[in-house]
């Protein structure tokens, strides 16, 4: 067991005097650096040798003052030398070290100064022997101490995945696989992690396997079966002629150890394996991450592994959804009573005895962040009742907080197992920060607290069989990222079960499960709180209107929510996917916040909310209907046709050149044919329509006719009943709307990086397809407000989305969208001046960013919209645009887009309440 740091500083302090006048390096060197390790109360010759030989890179013999393997090299000079070439000898033995022999620390000395190098960290520390007790926390690595700067950035997250995925590898292709080798994995992990900090004696795990096993692995199996049988053994009860190596391994307990597994085997290179990932400095490992990456060491193929974290929530993250959920409340309830010693008392035990459940918990991100924050919390709840003197320094007393808070359920049983180690892994390291914090060294050996792990599917489990709720104060996590087109059998089967009375539930993705199975759960113990990370669909088009009156009709309030922002995975194949964050409950809160986001990509800032609708929108509980005409009076929108042709009549430039040149007579059935992609980037394609071509024309054009041929047959293979019918008429579209005046395009799908959807005026000789709207008779009026900040806020808040992408709806976004009520002449001027404001103000407006656009005739809506290369000129048309429909609206400014939605949300309940009972929109199955 470490000593205390207060006791290691006195023994420096008698060490430098003992010392202070000692100059010879060949007498004294070694007595010296003897007492140097009795001031941490470690042995030298237990963790390093002298006179280590090694082969140099000149091929000669070099002999090291002293090496302790993978840790710490030290080279001695007589007083007065020189350190730098003390420093640049000890580098010259690493050509002769092993891989796992490198050392991360190089300390030089001449007696009265001291220089410790950090090749990890980049740093170098000297200092005079008389400082040594100043200086001593410098040695955390000798005083089995550990520093807690764990970054889930760090480097060593990703190497610590490639070492342990080729033994993986290599274990499973000698079939070694299934849970024997997902439980073997966990226990490596374990021992690797416990060597690095403390848990172990410092390289005892690397030691064990360099001294008791072969070089060749022949032996490596059967050794680490009985290790781990001595891991699971109390110390009294193991035999009692063990060798040393193994007596000295602590009792670890916690079932870790408990199940007998099949003997892997090990060859050479599977050894060099495991020493290899022995070398790494485990303790800079984030338990908050390296679960999640360990869980995808286990993929079957390279490429999956490349893609590693592509469900994995930041840390940041985590900390968006546990802070406004309980965290902050816990900050300031501690911030009014923490120099009060007895309110003190009772706050502690109120953080004892707060219980969590994550009940889709993956590797444990959110339990183990949790968990360390409630951690960090109580400590400076000691630190107060420290400092106020109530509270006695016996920290194996006085630390009440414990992984038996925390609950989860996992529906695969390897990040079952790797959410409960990395718990006691968070545990260790903040148990390592107490100590630091007090001086006095502690360690929860055995382990005889786990947190609550079920193996189970959570939408099939009973919540209260893991945690009643009536012990339970939150619910959290970050359940999966399921589109409901995009499930399987089985997943749709939990929704139907699930959501057995709740109408189209077909269209509601997997995440909104585990907030119906929450609010029935909670409904036991109403005081519960909870919050998840869900993709943003669950706020956006259909299933709005499917979850949410459900959901508040059992009484679930939202307590407050981080508008859409952009979710990123900490792995090499990042997983860009757009997310909210929910907290919910069935008590109102008395505060409720809205944490909006300047682009999807930045920092939330909060905006205290009345209240917090399904759209996140700080307005009253309402669902859009998916609507067959529009709220407001303005011309319906149509969608473009759909051929059915089997591309029979779609042409590139050069498909339709080669085609007349067959069949010249045929250039005037020929049209531009625009979908959303081409509009968007200027492609050039081409249709062949030929519904208004007289029949003995078409019996003169034999090239037209094979193909009307060929798309009949197409058709006539079909087993939907309406394309069998289109089959009848061949020379039209399967579906069709073919304009006969001019018309505002559109298009369904829209990059979510634009600021406006583009839109644009299109005559009737131009077809499109049905990835695009078409706007008959629109004026510059429609233009402008349809392009306007106004309507494009609106859209993001309520449109669906592809992936990423604004998906533009008729039903949900156009037709309600609430437009400004103005006279289509506004009273002119005083003195008659012109006409102020209104429709005209709007359609000046509107030309105006037409006219910009007009101003780059060779770049494509794409390039314009660009947020990146956005004109200055089309920027500051777009700004008097929006000055303009604001205006028509009775607003100057607006603080935020919420508080624009807002303001549309209560314009649309405005009107809405003045209209008759509407019905759902039609199925487009009908030709225009």
């Amino acid at each position: 067991m470490a000593l205390a740091w207060n006791e290691i500083k006195d023994r420096a302090l008698a060490f430098s005097r003992e010392w202070i006048k000692t100059e010879s390096e060949n007498s004294d060197a070694k007595p010296f650096w003897i007492e140097f390790f009795h001031v941490f109360g470690i042995t030298s010759r237990r963790i390093g040798s002298f006179e280590q030989r090694v082969k140099k890179l000149d091929g000669r013999d070099g002999y090291i003052d002293w090496l302790w393997k993978g840790n710490l090299l030290i080279e001695h000079k007589s007083r007065g030398k020189d350190l730098d070439r003390a420093y640049r000898q000890a580098i010259d033995y690493f050509p002769g070290l092993k891989e796992h022999e490198l050392p991360r620390f190089i300390l030089v000395s001449d007696f009265v100064r001291f220089r410790l190098y950090d090749t990890v960290e980049g740093t170098q520390t000297e200092f005079l022997l008389k400082e040594f007790h100043k200086f001593i926390k410098l040695f955390w690595f000798i005083a089995g101490y550990q520093p807690q700067k764990i970054s889930p950035q760090s480097p060593v997250n990703a190497k610590a995945v490639q070492r342990m995925a080729k033994l993986h590898d290599r274990l499973k292709q000698i079939g070694y696989t299934g849970h024997a080798l997902e439980v073997y994995l966990v226990r490596l992990l374990f021992c690797l992690f416990a060597e690095d900090t403390g848990i172990f004696e410092r390289t005892q795990f690397t030691e064990f396997i360099e001294q008791q096993t072969r070089e060749d692995g022949s032996d490596l199996a059967p050794q680490l079966a009985q290790l781990f049988d001595v891991l699971n053994t109390p110390v009294d009860e193991r035999l009692k002629n063990l060798d040393d190596t193994l007596t000295r391994f602590p009792y670890i307990n916690g079932k870790l150890f408990e199940e007998r597994l099949p003997f892997a085997s090990f060859d050479s290179h599977m050894r060099a394996a495991l020493l290899y990932c022995c070398a790494l400095d485990w303790s800079g490992i984030s338990p908050a991450i390296f679960g999640s990456l360990f869980q995808n060491i286990i993929d079957e193929t390279p490429n999956a592994r490349r893609n590693l974290g592509a469900h994995y929530t930041t840390e940041e993250n985590i900390l968006k959804l546990i802070r406004p959920l309980f965290l902050d409340e816990l900050h300031a309830e501690f911030a009014k009573i923490k120099h009060n010693a007895k309110r003190l008392q009772i706050f502690h035990n109120k953080l004892a005895s707060l219980k969590f459940l994550d009940p889709a918990c993956g590797c444990g991100n959110f339990l183990v962040i949790a968990y360390r924050e409630l951690r960090r919390l109580e400590l400076e709840v000691l630190r107060a009742l420290h400092d106020s003197g109530q509270q006695t320094l016996d920290i194996t007393s006085i630390i009440q907080v414990d992984v038996d808070q925390f609950h989860g359920i996992e529906i695969e049983e390897f990040p079952a197992q790797i959410a409960q180690v990395a718990l006691w892994l968070t545990d260790h390291q903040m148990n390592a920060l107490v100590s630091e914090e007090f001086g006095q060294y502690f360690i929860r050996l055995p382990l005889n607290k786990s947190a609550h792990i079920v193996h189970g599917n959570a939408l099939r489990l009973n919540w209260n069989t893991v945690i009643a709720a009536e012990e339970c104060n939150v619910v959290m996590g970050n359940p999966p990222f399921i589109g409901a087109k995009f499930m399987n059998e089985t997943q749709r089967t939990d929704v139907a079960t699930i959501f057995h009375d709740t109408k189209n539930a077909g269209l509601l993705d997997y995440v909104t499960c585990w907030y119906r199975k929450a609010i029935d759960y909670i409904t036991a113990h109403p005081a519960i709180r909870a919050a998840f990370v869900s993709t943003n669909s669950i706020t956006q088009g259909e299933q709005v209107g499917v979850l949410w009156p459900d959901l508040l009709r059992r009484g679930a309030h939202i307590h407050y929510a981080h508008r859409t922002f952009q979710w990123m995975s900490e792995a090499k194949g990042k997983a860009a996917v757009h997310c909210v964050i929910i907290g919910f409950g069935l008590l109102e809160a008395t505060h409720k916040t809205i944490f909006e986001y300047v682009n999807i990509k930045g920092e939330p800032h909060a905006v205290a909310a009345k209240n917090i609708n399904p759209y996140l929108v700080d307005s009253p509980n309402l669902f859009l209907e998916n609507r067959n005409k529009p709220i407001c009076s303005v011309p319906e929108i149509g969608i473009g046709s759909q051929p059915i042709d089997d591309g029979n009549f779609l042409f590139t430039t050069e498909e339709k050149k080669e085609f007349l040149k067959r069949s010249p007579k045929a250039e005037k059935y020929f049209y531009r044919w625009l979908g959303a992609v081409e509009f968007l980037n200027g492609y050039e394609r081409w249709c062949l329509w030929l519904g208004d071509c007289p029949p003995n024309e078409l019996r003169q054009l034999p090239e037209a006719m094979s193909l009307v041929e060929a798309v009949k047959n197409f058709r006539l293979k079909s087993k939907r009943a309406q394309t069998l019918k289109a089959a009848d008429t061949p020379t039209h579209f399967g579906t069709e709307l073919i304009p006969t005046t001019p018309y505002l395009l559109i298009p369904k799908v829209s990059s979510e990086r634009r600021n406006f959807i583009p839109l644009g005026f299109m005559q009737p000789d131009t077809f499109c397809s049905d990835l695009v709207f078409m706007l008959p008779n629109a004026t510059l009026y429609h233009f402008g407000i349809l392009t306007s900040t106004m309507h494009n806020a609106w859209m993001r808040t309520v449109c669906g989305r592809l992936k990423s992408d604004y998906r533009y709806s008729v039903g949900i976004v156009y037709n309600n969208f609430p437009w400004p009520e103005i006279p289509p002449n506004p009273p002119l001027a005083k003195g008659g001046g012109a006409q102020r404001g209104g429709i005209p103000a709007i359609e000046t407006a509107a030309q105006a960013v037409l006219n910009a656009r007009a101003q780059f005739p060779d770049a494509t809506l794409a390039d314009l919209y660009d947020p990146l290369a956005m004109p200055p000129e089309l920027v500051r048309a777009h700004q008097a645009l929006d000055r303009a429909v604001d205006a028509a609206y009775g607003k100057k400014s607006f603080a935020s887009e919420a508080e624009r939605v807002a303001f549309l949300f209560e314009r649309y309940q405005a009107i809405t309440s003045l209209l008759p009972a509407t019905s759902t929109k039609k199925s487009r199955n009908s030709r225009h």
